[in-house]
């Protein structure tokens, strides 16, 4: 690979919230797509998105290589952005697709006027596949047989990065957001099958991998292969009787502890029901009491006064 060309690609949450908000303020049930300007840095062949902006942007449903952006708009705001962080520069653009369209090329091209490598990162809203929302591409230059050059999409990887400072912020908003309801290891279980469940569509693309190659349709790439007998070589034995006896035994204490918590929980509950039983009932007695003495001062405010004794003449 080109040294000119950016390895990877790191998108930064604000930039993720960002393009979900602009989304839904524009584009949201409709089919159109959100696309803005990505802002950042670029470190060693790392390209870093740590801030993005919306761009008023327009294009042909029915023919997509018809569009329209404000790059007069873009003008603007790189020089309100520079006002502010004149460190963060035009490192490519966003867009929502889910997928590259026809006019994309073209609007490439137009970014290349604000800076001379732009990406294109194209971030899935409403991500239905297990994975990240962000795929990432860079424009390289093909030479075709009669002599013209035709640029095209080549897939960078990504990843999503965070500061110290956006952490802290990314874990207050899922503390806000969190169902109350689900208890921490339920979501530890739903965390672990999430985790099994991208591991087993990863498994899947090295199936298909494999099929392709011993079929002849791809080449053997040897970095490829490498890497997977690293994966198989680090993965442990579970044959062995040692290890699933192992495993036997940390389960079952795992799930001892499971049963005596959730059993005092329920004795805990049994205990707080009968508590607030027995104080419903003194509460009761208390009033009881209360509108008896009540009653019977009222009675004797109402009785009538005694008569008066005049001596006898």
């Amino acid at each position: 690979m080109a040294p000119s060309i950016p390895q990877s690609v790191a998108v930064h949450p604000l930039v993720l919230l960002s393009v979900v908000d602009h989304y839904n303020r524009v584009c949201r049930d409709t089919k159109k797509r959100a696309v803005g300007a990505l802002l950042g840095s670029v470190e060693k062949g790392r390209v870093n998105c740590t801030n993005s902006f919306a761009i008023p942007f327009e294009e042909d449903e029915r023919e997509p290589s018809v569009w329209f952006l404000d790059h007069n708009f873009v003008e603007n705001m790189l020089g309100m952005c520079r006002k502010v962080n004149a460190r963060e520069v035009v490192v490519g653009w966003y867009s929502t697709g889910p997928e590259i369209r026809a006019g994309d090329p073209d609007i490439n091209e137009l970014m290349r006027s604000f800076t001379e490598k732009p990406v294109l990162v194209i971030i899935d809203v409403k991500p239905k596949d297990l994975g990240l929302p962000t795929e990432a591409y860079f424009a390289v230059e093909e030479p075709k047989e009669n002599g013209k050059v035709q640029r095209s999409f080549q897939h960078l990887p990504s990843e999503i990065n965070a500061s110290d400072a956006e952490e802290v912020g990314v874990g207050h908003l899922l503390r806000d957001i969190k169902d109350s309801g689900v208890s921490t290891l339920s979501g530890n279980i739903q965390s672990k099958v999430a985790a099994l469940r991208s591991l087993l569509s990863r498994l899947r693309q090295l199936e298909v991998y494999l099929k392709l190659v011993a079929d002849g349709t791809l080449p053997v790439n040897n970095e490829i292969f490498f890497n997977m007998q690293d994966i198989f070589t680090l993965l442990p034995s579970f044959d062995a009787e040692q290890v699933v006896k192992s495993f036997a035994v940390k389960t079952n204490d795992m799930t001892l502890v499971l049963y005596l918590s959730s059993l005092i929980r329920c004795i805990v509950a049994l205990h707080n029901l009968i508590d607030n039983k027995l104080a419903l009932r003194q509460a009761e007695k208390h009033r009881a009491e209360e509108s008896r003495l009540t009653d019977s001062t009222e009675e004797g405010n109402t009785a009538s006064p005694p008569k008066p004794r005049f001596p006898f003449v």
